[in-house]
């Protein structure tokens, strides 16, 4: 295949993923507004499911227009050849090729989150200002973001400028090395994430003693899962959404509940979330995901490796020369349907370790207050009870709301 022809299969590539993004999009907004079904008589009503669905609306079309922005604009950098005219820019001035890759990179993330910050601004103050659910100041606005910022240049700068070090100085084999560095990072990251990143964008406060603190320790206790770390995180601060998460391995594990969690349910709907996310725990969810995103990690880096040097990839960004960090983005375009085909899997194995996790709960403790809990938390974050199934498939890490109320309630 000639330069010309990859140029023309990376614009297919973008048109085709725009498209069915768009389309399983459109599909699932089109759904009707359901009756309200009877195992929710007592939580919504039409009004509410109106509401759900003009929330749908509303973040499609926002999703259309910002998604169709990015298409065009992708489009654009590479049928005319920028991404080129880029990199022949920076190596104008710039001589060391690992320091042309990084100005490279940050000129292009410079440019896209220019490009974003405005829909940001809009879709926090004012899309989920208007449902509701926005307790986000302009102040938290900013300094997110400049969080965000020096996040990224440190941790994600730090292991590109790695990543570019061992491809100048190994070529092709670079790829086991990197791969070792980053099963490394990501199991660094998934132990230490709540202790070291989370603070610096959220409280995080020992759950105080008390009678949900000790119904919480009690139930652990029952089926044999130490835990000594309960935390509340501030989400309040932020939206008035409600979540529960589990991370750490060994010691380091935590179960963090959202403030607007505790303020929503009773002790008992709790402490089932509480025996849902140790559900995944104890059936190893877990450490399956993290293996597999390890092993896929792996996969992408040794493909990579077999065009990270590819005179081809270059020429048809538009490029004079070979230049890695062109096919760096090049390669990302060709493996992006691989990688909607891996995501699809990895989000079909989680609904599965969902419904597990949910059977944990009903056999250890109770299903009734975690169906409550779902129930509530749906009706809370105007949740689609209809979602198509098409969008479902591609889409959704959790099970649809009625699959599994049908599961805890049978």
């Amino acid at each position: 295949m000639s330069a010309e022809g990859l140029k023309y299969l990376m614009v297919g590539l973008i048109v085709l993923g725009f498209f069915f993004d768009k389309l399983s999009s459109w599909l699932n907004v089109r759904q009707q507004v359901p009756a309200v079904p009877k195992t929710l008589a007592n939580y919504l009503d039409k009004a509410k499911l109106q509401d759900s669905k003009n929330y749908q609306k509303v973040n499609f079309k926002f999703g259309l227009l910002t998604g169709f922005l990015s298409f065009i604009v992708t489009l654009g950098l590479l049928y005319w050849g920028v991404f080129g005219m880029l990199d022949t820019w920076v190596c104008s001035w710039v001589e060391n090729p690992i320091w042309q890759s990084l100005i490279y990179f940050g000129l292009l993330f410079i440019g896209s989150d220019l490009l974003s910050l405005p829909f940001d601004y809009y879709h926090t103050f004012k899309i989920e200002e208007d449902f509701g659910f926005n307790k986000t100041s302009k102040k938290t606005f900013v300094l997110d973001k400049l969080k965000g910022y020096a996040l990224t240049i440190l941790i994600g700068g730090g292991l590109l400028a790695l990543l570019l070090w061992l491809i100048n100085e190994l070529g092709s084999s670079f790829w086991l090395y990197f791969w070792l560095v980053a099963a490394v990072f990501m199991v660094l990251l998934n132990m230490f994430y709540t202790s070291w990143i989370l603070p610096l964008f959220n409280k995080l406060s020992p759950l105080e003693e008390g009678e949900l603190k000790e119904s919480i320790l009690a139930y652990a206790a029952s089926v044999g899962f130490s835990l000594e770390n309960v935390f509340v995180i501030d989400g309040s601060t932020r939206s008035t959404k409600a979540n529960a998460f589990f991370s750490g391995i060994g010691r380091q594990k935590k179960v963090v509940l959202y403030d607007t969690l505790i303020a929503q349910h009773s002790k008992e709907e709790l402490v089932a979330v509480l025996a849902h996310e140790i559900g995944h725990y104890k059936k190893k969810h877990i450490l399956q995901s993290m293996v597999i995103s390890i092993l896929q990690v792996g996969l992408m880096l040794y493909i990579l490796s077999l065009f990270v040097n590819s005179e081809m990839i270059s020429l048809a960004m538009g490029a004079e020369r070979v230049a890695v960090h062109l096919n760096l983005i090049g390669f990302a375009l060709l493996f992006s349907p691989i990688s909607t085909f891996l995501g699809i899997g990895m989000n079909i194995l989680s609904r599965k370790n969902e419904f597990e996790a949910d059977r944990y709960a009903k056999e250890t403790y109770a299903g009734e207050p975690l169906a409550a809990a779902l129930k509530t938390l749906s009706v809370k974050t105007l949740s689609q009870i209809n979602p198509h199934p098409l969008y479902v498939f591609v889409n959704y890490s959790h099970p649809p709301l009625m699959k599994r109320l049908g599961k805890l309630e049978d």
